[in-house]
């Protein structure tokens, strides 16, 4: 079972029952062209040297696998092990996936391109990529979420990108996704939707996945460099799935090895007040894939609410599914309330402030190691850096300037 779980999706982009391509017709050739030209060059010398440079140089990977020592010792169980996808360019793990399909883009004779983002990161990230390439971008973003982020709003645009809002639905990554599809759409000839988490239809879901295993590959390996065994539980946090499909895909094989995803559970989970789709949601097509959705009994598409905006998205990655139906990885929630205090005591006990997205993998985290014997290894994955949510967090704690 596990081979076929590594090498998934199958040829029509199904990850078992879930994936797919549900688009309409205007999008089935582009969808194909894309297929067609990542299979050309996913593999060849070429592309992967010039990957690889950009990931080292640009990038700035590897990224560390850092020993959370004081944490450690504060939780009195497991040994914490983080893996700082905070540290690279940028600040979140966007970055590897950005200039991945910038490289497909000019493959494919792309020169424009065009991004959703909810918490700004893949934004900024694929604006980078963008500016370093020589490439035009534009970045759609819910109204919402640009409130919510306005130092990303601001990074975008000075790396050169357009940062478009979406005052329609609840103005946030799903409505910035729908208009990020309307242009792909009308624009077709010259732009390149570079597309920011392992969701959508196929084969967005593979491509993202394939651009951002990088994490796991790496933390394997420095794990085993590290404690000479692989960890007992590998944590990260879930909103489309990117980051937690590419610390998972390494560890697929390894049954002894568990794997666990945090959703946003928001204030309380109820229609409207949480993002935690394996919680609340129920199998459904979204925005060109077959997953599972928040959705009323009618089948339209509840609205979202969480303190993070990254996590703030009705939808999940096909792949994600997949898993949760084969039981190999497990899919919680935590609130918002308990993402604050993670944010907390990893910037208190170890000089660490992460995303709000993060939060919530370190939050389960740091309960699940104190359940945990000392003689047990959890790793958690750091997907990216909290500067960008201190004016929400301080909001939050009625701190004051």
């Amino acid at each position: 079972m596990s081979q076929t779980l590594r090498n998934l999706p199958d040829h029509k982009g199904y990850f078992g029952e879930y994936g797919g391509r549900f688009v309409p017709d205007t999008l089935i050739e582009p969808l194909a062209e894309l297929e067609r030209a990542y299979a050309e060059i996913k593999d060849t010398p070429a592309f992967q040297n010039e990957l690889n440079g950009l990931l080292k140089n640009f990038v700035g990977r590897e990224t560390p696998l850092y020993f959370a020592e004081r944490l450690t010792r504060e939780t009195g169980g497991a040994k914490i092990y983080l893996k700082r996808e905070d540290l690279t360019h940028t600040g979140a793990h966007k970055i590897n996936n950005a200039v991945g399909q910038i490289l497909l883009a000019r493959h494919m004779g792309k020169r424009r391109i065009i991004a959703e983002t909810g918490a700004g990161q893949h934004g900024v990230a694929t604006a980078a990529a963008a500016a370093k390439m020589g490439m035009t971008c534009r970045v759609y973003m819910g109204a919402e979420d640009m409130k919510r982020q306005t130092p990303n709003v601001f990074r975008m645009r000075l790396l050169g990108a357009e940062v478009v809002g979406v005052e329609s639905g609840s103005a946030t990554l799903k409505d910035a996704v729908s208009e990020a599809m309307r242009d792909w759409v009308t624009n077709i000839h010259d732009t390149y939707y570079l597309l920011g988490s392992a969701l959508g239809p196929h084969p967005y879901p593979m491509i993202v996945r394939d651009f951002h295993k990088v994490i796991g590959a790496e933390a394997r390996a420095q794990i085993m460099t590290a404690e000479n065994r692989l960890p007992d539980e590998v944590v990260a946090c879930l909103g489309g799935g990117s980051n937690a499909i590419g610390i998972f895909h390494e560890f697929l094989d390894d049954a002894d090895v568990a794997l666990t995803a945090v959703e946003a559970g928001g204030t309380e989970i109820a229609p409207g007040h949480h993002a935690a789709r394996f919680s609340g949601g129920r199998a459904g097509i979204f925005q060109g894939m077959k997953t599972f959705v928040l959705q009323s009994g009618e089948g339209q598409i509840q609205l979202t609410d969480s303190i993070s905006a990254g996590l703030d998205y009705a939808g999940v990655g096909p792949e994600h599914a997949n898993l949760m139906q084969l039981g190999r990885a497990k899919y919680l929630y935590v609130h918002d309330s308990a993402a604050l205090e993670g944010f907390q005591k990893l910037a208190h006990f170890e000089g660490i402030i992460p995303a709000l997205e993060s939060s919530h993998a370190m939050a389960y985290g740091l309960r699940r190691a104190a359940e945990m014997s000392k003689n047990k290894i959890i790793l958690i994955n750091l997907s990216g850096r909290g500067d960008k949510d201190l004016s929400i967090v301080m909001e939050a704690l009625n701190v004051k300037n």
